[in-house]
């Protein structure tokens, strides 16, 4: 594996050490706050947020690098082709207008400011 894949593990793994470091914390903390109130609501909160943020941090991330399925690489493509079309006729009739300025100020195409 690359340096890169090594990288972002090692990313994986300090996020989730710091994760689970901290629902421990609070973990020690509400467990004996809960035995008497018989409230085990946050603990199980903490347990349920460090699951879901572990599964976060390691879960498949091909979406988040830009992957795209090839029907919409098509259709962007298509879409690019249709703005490239646009700005070519845009531009062909910008250069049309110029050129007809050109011809009518003082029939030799420059043009005069008249004071």
């Amino acid at each position: 594996m690359g340096k890169k894949s090594e990288q972002s593990k090692d990313i994986r793994l300090a996020a989730t050490t710091r994760i689970w470091g901290c629902t421990v914390v609070i973990l020690a903390i509400s467990v004996p706050l809960s035995i008497p109130l018989r409230n085990s609501l946050i603990p199980l909160a903490a347990l349920a947020g460090a699951t879901v943020g572990t599964v976060a941090v390691w879960r498949d991330d091909r979406k988040s690098k830009g992957y795209m399925a090839p029907q919409q690489v098509e259709l962007l493509e298509q879409r690019i082709r249709d703005l490239e079309a646009i700005v070519s006729s845009e531009d062909y009739d910008l250069k049309a207008r110029l050129k007809q300025l050109e011809s009518n100020n003082n029939g030799n195409g420059k043009y005069y400011d008249k004071k």
